[in-house]
């Protein structure tokens, strides 16, 4: 629910099944979120509330099974997560280290209920977490199980380098400490290969490149011609990392400085409950400006609603101030044919490099981004063709096939075997 994993592991372990290998996609902490049919098990290991419960009430690692189900199950999980769980970095770092600290942490329990999990089900050839908050796992499983391990990086700086002092450094510390356990590590793109070796302290060989890739069945590049107001669109989750407060002011730059006439701005995607006020702040600005009429936010959207979404708009933007990792939302956009305007920085240059689906334009600098939009509102043919190419760059270079196929050349690495890997266990927060 942090870093929106959940999407692209989905995506992983579906087309991992339809080649025929036996995958477990196992939810921690919360249900997995997806727009696609959701292939994970249905259960939650280190369930978010006996996880909070245990670090703060001692009472809570001395339950027995029967009582935890009761707040273990997914709809309380995801009632309470919903409704009222912060993933606020500030307010979870000591929950954070005890987690890194595995079995020797608060969770312990949590630790043992999941090896009795593991010791009832075939064992696997290949283990893998999704990103390295969990790697307090990691040696436990390779003493118990005896499997070669995997660990993707997608995301993690982020929360992270929110955590404050002392729990950053003491989190990074126990990460590098566990990383010794673990075969090989995968990251998302070139940049965070390159990122995350020096920021963990993990040998760049030791990181393999997996990109991303999505699942094409709807997507549509030969979408309707577009009519109407130029419209800009925005679909990612809504906070300020991702920056919606900058396209809202390159907007008012383009209405008001650049002289554009008529236009939307559309925002779309997740926002949780502390976000509020941050999207509040953003329609205010939009009303001080006259332009509260021009601008909508639709919501968190199903899979066809965001398709419909694309296909509504003349460009997509996420300027996040972050420095990105994945950027699954290009994909998206660019499989409908929608060019993408992104900041020069994170896996944006490289994903844009092999598509020629859009432009960049310098971080943080909202005159830049303006001059960007400007430039495509302004020569709809080219708009009009970086769609085209970033439809096919997309199909070329970042389907669901090609990131599982890749996959398994890693795994197929990990677990020291030419054959085919036969089954996947993946974890998945």
């Amino acid at each position: 629910m942090y870093c929106g994993s959940c999407l692209r592991d989905n995506t992983l372990a579906a087309e991992l099944l339809a080649l025929g290998h036996d995958v477990s996609l196992l939810p921690v902490y919360t249900p997995t979120r997806t727009d696609e049919e959701n292939v994970s098990a249905d259960l939650v290991f280190f369930g978010g509330i006996s996880v909070y419960l245990q670090q703060h009430l001692p009472l809570f690692r001395r339950t027995p099974d029967f009582l935890d189900k009761i707040w273990d199950s997914a709809g309380v999980i995801k009632a309470f997560a919903d409704r009222s769980v912060s993933t606020d970095p500030r307010l979870l770092g000591e929950l954070t280290v005890s987690m890194l600290k595995g079995e020797h942490g608060f969770q312990a329990k949590e630790v043992r209920k999941l090896f009795r999990y593991l010791a009832s089900v075939p064992a696997y050839d290949v283990i893998s977490l999704p990103f390295s908050l969990l790697l307090g796992l990691a040696p436990p499983l390779r003493r118990e199980t005896g499997r070669p391990l995997v660990c993707t990086l997608q995301g993690e700086d982020l929360f992270l380098d929110g955590l404050g002092e002392p729990y950053r450094s003491e989190s990074k510390a126990l990460i590098a400490e566990h990383a010794s356990a673990v075969d090989a590590f995968v990251a998302v793109s070139d940049y965070y290969a390159g990122f995350m070796s020096g920021y963990l302290g993990i040998p760049r060989a030791k990181i393999h490149t997996v990109p991303l890739g999505i699942n094409l069945a709807g997507h549509d590049p030969a979408r309707p011609p577009r009519t109407g107001p130029f419209t800009v669109g925005y679909l990612a989750r809504i906070a300020p990392e991702k920056g919606l407060h900058l396209l809202a002011e390159a907007y008012r730059v383009l209405r008001h400085e650049r002289g554009l006439p008529e236009a939307r701005l559309e925002a779309a995607g997740y926002l949780r409950a502390e976000h509020r006020p941050y999207l509040a702040g953003i329609e205010a600005k939009m009303r001080e400006w006259g332009l509260a009429g021009e601008f909508r936010y639709h919501g968190e959207l199903p899979r066809d609603g965001k398709i419909r979404f694309l296909h509504g708009v003349d460009v997509l933007s996420v300027p996040s101030p972050y420095v990105e990792p994945k950027g699954l939302y290009l994909l998206e956009a660019m499989a409908n044919a929608v060019p993408v305007v992104e900041p020069r920085h994170g896996a944006f240059p490289e994903i844009l490099a092999k598509t020629a689906g859009g432009l960049l334009f310098e971080p943080g600098n909202v005159s830049s981004l303006a001059e960007q939009l400007h430039a495509l509102a302004t020569d709809r043919a080219r708009a009009e063709d970086l769609g085209r190419r970033g439809a096919r760059g997309v199909r070329a270079h970042y389907t669901a096939a090609q990131m599982a196929e890749r996959t398994l050349e890693v795994f197929r690495g990990g677990a020291g075997r030419d054959e085919p890997v036969g089954a996947a266990h993946t974890a998945h927060a």
